[in-house]
């Protein structure tokens, strides 16, 4: 098996992602996966994919990802390492799909808008 290359993205973390055949190891941006995520929930979210599908030890993973915050990047890394999973093997999609792992997560920051505090801030009422 050569090695596959997918992109995930969340809010504005774009996580590019290598898989290859291996023994387990991930790493991000040179660094291991328990050091770049500090917090278990953000190691669970990096490795849910992996998880399902039970391929937790059969894969070694390489990562870059840049821009957004830590919870953005590790759910564009879940996305990323979910779509290389379905290319390897089919029928990890039916396992997948259901759990949402496949979608783009569309939501984004909202723009401020002139003349306002805040995106959603209210226009100041005046009664005359």
């Amino acid at each position: 098996m050569e090695t596959i290359h997918k992109i995930g993205r969340r809010k504005t973390a774009v996580a590019r992602v290598y898989v290859s055949e291996g023994s387990g190891n991930m790493t991000i941006n040179g660094k291991d996966l328990a050091a770049y995520f500090t917090t278990g929930t953000l190691q669970y979210k990096a490795k849910q994919a992996l998880l399902l599908t039970e391929t937790l030890e059969s894969f070694d993973i390489t990562v870059n990802v840049f821009g957004g915050g830590v919870t953005g990047q590790a759910e564009a890394i879940r996305l990323a390492i979910a779509r290389a999973l379905c290319e390897i093997d089919a029928e990890n999609r039916a396992i997948l799909k259901p759990e949402g792992l496949l979608t783009r997560d569309p939501r984004m920051v909202e723009r401020k808008k002139f003349g306002q505090k805040k995106a959603r801030k209210k226009f100041q009422f005046s009664k005359r």
